[in-house]
């Protein structure tokens, strides 16, 4: 059962394509659940933290400036990029609030499984993923605040709480599962990132659905935008670890951090605080995210097992 969950897992992709796939042609299977989106998301966060150990947090408190440095490379680069491209491309202000959006959540839980699979410092993508998730209820409604005030009334303490309880609390409970049933919870190891790619799956199939009528009308400078910012983040991201003086399987990892977002929540808060036009370059950027990561990462294993066979 766990090789198929771990497969089910690898293959995030795929589902993520299908179920927008479903939700445009089919969007009543996605609709009748949108109410259930907190909901979702939340068990999702609590399976993430039944699943860590408290080893993975070790690198935070051994090398702490190696996290600010990776966490200060993601949130100074998403947020400016996404509203920067909005800008250059005249986009829409639901498009434009959207890809804030985009910049402003924390990395993505997927980057962890892809820095594996490019051979990259899992611990240290493991690091900056949870130290940014925390540091969330106060950085992502902060940067949102920040470039799309002049653009509509942000609720920064809404979007805190919703964080609060959507990311936080679950993560908390999470935690707390893995210390009382630590046996138990080792058996669900593979099920739970599972779980986080079935939901990421419904939520991109949910904002297409939303969306149908909308979708039509969109012309290709949406894909562009999506596209641009996404290889600004991995660019960026890898040129901050050269200039922090990373060596080259960090600089690999701090790209992957900084270029994955977590746009499924991303979608989520769009959702709850603004629109559904507004949660369509989460979703679109969830999928294209992964698509360009995976590549990246077939790359890079191969040049690091290339690098491996060289005689010293």
């Amino acid at each position: 059962m766990n090789k198929i969950l771990s497969l089910f897992t690898k293959l995030m992709l795929v589902w993520v394509l299908l179920a927008g796939i479903i939700g445009y042609l089919q969007p009543g299977l996605f609709t009748g659940l949108k109410n259930y989106t907190d909901w979702l998301f939340a068990f999702t966060m609590l399976g993430i933290g039944a699943i860590l150990n408290v080893d993975d947090f070790r690198p935070v408190f051994r090398k702490p400036h190696l996290v600010l440095l990776g966490i200060l490379a993601q949130f100074a680069i998403m947020p400016a990029s996404g509203y920067f491209v909005a800008r250059m491309l005249h986009l829409s202000k639901d498009l434009t609030l959207g890809l804030i959006m985009v910049g402003s959540v924390p990395g993505a839980m997927a980057s962890n499984v892809i820095s594996y699979l490019a051979r990259a410092d899992v611990a240290y993508s493991i690091a900056l993923t949870t130290a940014s998730t925390t540091l969330a209820p106060v950085l992502t409604p902060a940067f949102v605040y920040l470039f799309g005030h002049t653009i509509i009334e942000i609720k920064f303490w809404a979007m805190f709480l919703s964080i609060i309880k959507m990311v936080i609390l679950p993560l908390l409970v999470g935690f707390g599962l893995r210390h009382f049933f630590k046996k138990q919870m080792v058996r669900l190891e593979q099920f739970f990132p599972a779980l986080s790619t079935l939901f990421i799956a419904f939520i991109c199939g949910l904002v297409v659905a939303l969306n149908q009528k909308y979708i039509v009308q969109l012309s290709l400078i949406v894909f562009v935008a999506i596209s641009l910012m996404n290889f600004l983040g991995l660019l960026l991201g890898y040129l901050a670890g050269v200039l922090y003086g990373f060596d080259k399987k960090r600089r690999r990892t701090l790209s992957f951090e900084v270029g994955m977002q977590n746009a499924g929540l991303g979608a989520v808060l769009s959702l709850k605080h603004f629109s559904a036009q507004a949660a369509l370059p989460n979703a679109l950027f969830a999928t294209w995210c992964i698509l360009t990561a995976s590549i990246l990462a077939m790359i890079w294993s191969k040049s690091a097992s290339k690098s491996e066979e060289q005689p010293g």
